[in-house]
């Protein structure tokens, strides 16, 4: 008997996906994958193997399991996870049986949260991937997030690993590290050392494309050269809009942009960008390329 999932309520922006869909930016499409990606590799820990996740935002999840059973591990963010109304722990595992039910809801930090299982999520691959990429419509579950009534069926995986337990570390609330961009030299040195010197706050519009800045001591604000021909972005540049707003580019950013990049957040700190909720406040902090690519060795 299949192990399938019904979704009795989904929170926007839920969605489908794996490590990422890598090699297709030439052809206008982003990796997309989990916006935190040591929290995705965490819950596959605590699962004990399968491939493939549901990435939930602040609004949680509720589902039921129709048929079959399973074990999930749960991780991300702080969010509130019930099984048939008893609360298990975040991050945690947890094993369901036909009919239980489980449900999550916010808690006090984190946007993002990743629901892993002992099986494969049985999506058909697009392009090597079944990350959901809403932008391009594919992946994941018919290339879109998951709504209420959606069944997603589990596959099983030919040699399940056992679970592991794990310590949670603190999160590291120091300055986001950043190497400089391409269009640095664009700017004054009055702006670039406003831009070590002075706290930005996360923005009230950000989501899977990216994260806009509050910038509330103008530090952009004099920026003339607002305007560039296109070329290539990668996750974590900081585009300067037109307006002079900051702007992070997340996982499913858009292939090319031709607003100047001061810089780009180093891969070891895009995850806990990416879990910041709104109104917090950060900075930033400059590093060179060769400590940057030592960061990420650390982490894999």
């Amino acid at each position: 008997m299949n192990t399938r999932l019904f979704i009795t309520r989904a929170g926007p922006l839920t969605t489908i996906q794996d490590a990422g869909r890598f090699g297709m930016l030439r052809h206008g499409i982003s990796a997309s994958g989990p916006m935190d990606r040591a929290a995705y590799a965490l819950a596959g820990q605590l699962a004990g193997g399968g491939s493939g996740a549901i990435e939930i935002t602040t609004a949680g999840i509720d589902l039921v399991l129709d048929a079959g059973n399973c074990r999930l591990g749960l991780a991300g963010g702080v969010f509130t996870a019930r099984h048939n109304d008893r609360v298990v722990p975040w991050p945690g595992v947890v094993t369901l049986s036909a009919g239980d039910r489980l449900s999550i809801t916010p808690g006090p930090a984190g946007n993002y949260g990743y629901l892993r299982f002992d099986a494969d999520l049985d999506c058909p691959p697009v392009l090597g991937s079944v990350a959901t990429s809403t932008r391009a419509g594919i992946g994941g579950y018919r290339g879109r997030a998951l709504l209420t009534g959606d069944r997603v069926d589990l596959r099983p995986v030919a040699e399940p690993a056992a679970p592991v337990t794990v310590t949670v570390t603190p999160p590291d609330n120091g300055p986001l590290r950043f190497v400089w961009g391409l269009h640095a030299d664009l700017f004054s040195p009055t702006i670039r050392q406003g831009f070590l010197q002075q706290p930005f706050a996360i923005g009230r519009r950000h989501d899977r494309m990216g994260i806009r800045l509050d910038d509330p001591h103008g530090v952009f604000a004099e920026a003339s050269i607002l305007s560039l021909v296109s070329d290539a972005i990668v996750p974590g540049d900081i585009q300067i809009l037109g307006d002079g707003t900051p702007t992070v580019l997340m996982r499913d950013h858009q292939p090319t942009g031709g607003y100047p990049r001061i810089a780009t957040v180093i891969s070891a700190d895009l995850d806990r960008l990416a879990q910041m909720r709104p109104g917090t406040m950060l900075s930033f902090a400059a590093i060179t390329a060769d400590h940057a690519l030592s960061l990420l060795r650390s982490q894999i």
